[in-house]
């Protein structure tokens, strides 16, 4: 499986990167330890950041700067990182799902970079970030129909199946012995993905039990691996 960032998105935002680990895992629920772990990372957040900060992440704001360049307005569909440091500072906490969902959405709120879980048997061929023509849209988790027109959006053989936003229903990660990959979506630069893949590895290592796993950065057509263990 290789990964792309299609020439127009890069002509409309350089700075473009994604971050990739690649493994096996077992989804299940997470453990009393990781959920500790969760709800202690949202206390201290709610206590530092208020709501008008959160925009100001430097993170968050390269991606509402892309989501501009790309002709997407960041304030009606914001990414998943300001989304749910948001939900955070709100006091509304974050639901529970599995183990490697809660990972993600760790990792998320404590870097900024809004971050996807994808079933790799439900993905077909090599991945690509386009950004998404006018007039498209796919099923969201709990969502119904999303319009993802414009959003810098992974693309496989099939069509578009996630973005910084919303992800589709067809990836979603469920329960069970599944091959995942995780994308972190960088507008940055991508300067500080190492260390947060990094941070998400040890994480993973610890709280899901994780085998064959695989980490790079990915810019323009150039791949930089990390490890592979």
């Amino acid at each position: 499986m290789n990964f792309f960032i299609s020439d127009e998105l890069q002509q409309l935002y350089p700075d473009t990167a994604l971050g990739i680990l690649h493994y096996r895992a077992i989804v299940q629920k997470s453990t009393p330890a990781l959920l500790e772990l969760l709800d202690k990372t949202i206390s201290e957040l709610q206590a530092q950041c208020t709501l008008d900060a959160i925009a100001r992440i430097p993170q968050i704001a390269a991606t509402r700067n892309a989501y501009k360049a790309l002709g997407k307005s960041p304030h009606e569909y914001r990414n998943a990182a300001e989304a749910m440091l948001r939900r955070a500072v709100k006091g509304n906490g974050l639901y529970h799902i599995n183990n490697i969902v809660e990972t993600n959405n760790l990792v998320s709120i404590s870097s900024g970079y809004s971050i996807g879980s994808y079933d790799v048997s439900c993905l077909s061929g090599n991945i690509t970030l386009h950004r998404a023509p006018d007039g498209t849209s796919y099923e969201g988790i709990g969502k119904g129909a999303i319009n993802i027109e414009h959003l810098p959006a992974l693309y496989d053989d099939i069509g578009a199946f996630g973005n910084p936003s919303s992800d589709s229903r067809r990836a979603m990660i469920q329960a069970g012995d599944r091959e995942i990959i995780n994308v972190l979506y960088a507008f940055d630069g991508g300067n500080g993905l190492e260390e947060w893949i990094t941070r998400f590895k040890k994480l993973l290592q610890t709280y899901c039990d994780v085998q064959s796993l695989e980490g790079s950065i990915f810019r323009g057509l150039d791949q930089t691996v990390l490890f592979a263990e």
